[in-house]
């Protein structure tokens, strides 16, 4: 699954040439709403989720050796490459052209990291990534490069996803495609809901998805 950062320019600079064409279904104003209710409510939730990730951040210190951060390179809209930030949840911190996703009992996974992942708190971070503009609270999850290579080349109409900000959650979550892949089926079956957002999105199913989204949390579903 080698990364060809090449790939990823030339086709920025196509999706940057389709940018007007109305690719998804949210207009102009949509967009500005959905940004502006992104920045109000992000910055809202790190008002409020400042103290847990303090604590979390403390744990993460005392728990094994290595940063508090994990940073690694994802493609946002249009290819835009940014990166993502989480707490870091394991010994390792892969960014290059073999990313290996975690598994149940995967021995990489710290003590506290198994508590961040089954909660979702290590995605906290990604709230400053949504006010940099990078990302949005609902959209196509994204995945590393290597993994974009490789699926890329594999499901058709993958990177339809990049139509859109990629986000902390997304449709495809809130209906249990999450956590491994092992099988290119559990992949497609990921995109097919990230497609299905991309060509309905719209500030209802968006609400519709944050609603959603603590429950799924709680649920557990699939989570590692």
């Amino acid at each position: 699954m080698s990364i060809q950062n090449e790939s990823f320019s030339a086709l920025s600079a196509a999706f940057s040439a389709s940018e007007n064409v109305g690719l998804t279904s949210t207009s102009a104003s949509g967009a500005s709403v959905k940004r502006l209710l992104d920045l109000v409510l992000a910055f809202l939730a790190l008002g409020m989720l400042l103290p847990v990730m303090a604590l979390v951040a403390a744990a993460i210190k005392l728990d094994s050796p290595g940063p508090i951060f994990f940073r690694q390179r994802r493609a946002g809209r249009h290819a835009r490459i940014f990166s993502i930030f989480k707490f870091r949840s394991m010994h390792v911190l892969e960014d290059g052209a073999d990313v290996v996703q975690a598994k149940t009992g995967d021995a990489r996974i710290t003590r506290i990291g198994r508590v961040l992942r089954r909660s979702s708190l290590d995605e906290l971070p990604q709230l400053l990534n949504v006010i940099a503009g990078d990302m949005a609270l609902v959209g196509p999850r994204p995945h590393a490069l290597a993994h974009d290579e490789y699926y890329g080349s594999r499901i058709a109409n993958y990177r339809r996803r990049q139509l859109v900000r990629p986000g902390i959650t997304g449709w495809a979550q809130v209906n249990g495609a999450r956590g491994a892949t092992p099988r290119l089926s559990d992949m497609q079956a990921r995109i097919d809901f990230d497609l299905a957002y991309v060509a309905r999105e719209s500030l209802w199913l968006d609400c519709l998805i944050l609603l959603r989204t603590p429950f799924e949390v709680l649920r557990r579903r699939n989570a590692v």
